[in-house]
């Protein structure tokens, strides 16, 4: 192993911080979930009313 080789850190080293994603595992509150599903359905009701689709 070079001494350039031995500088750079492997990927695993340490992990970064990743960015919320909106997944499963980010324990979303229950008000912001259900707005966002309620949301979704008057988009869509919405947009069969009109004839969007």
């Amino acid at each position: 192993m070079t001494a350039a080789a031995a500088s750079v850190p492997s990927p695993s080293a340490a992990p970064a911080a990743r960015a919320g994603t909106g997944g499963p595992g980010d324990r979303a509150d229950l008000l912001e979930q259900i707005l966002g599903w309620t949301l979704v359905v008057l988009v869509a009701v919405l947009v069969t009313r009109l004839g969007l689709l």
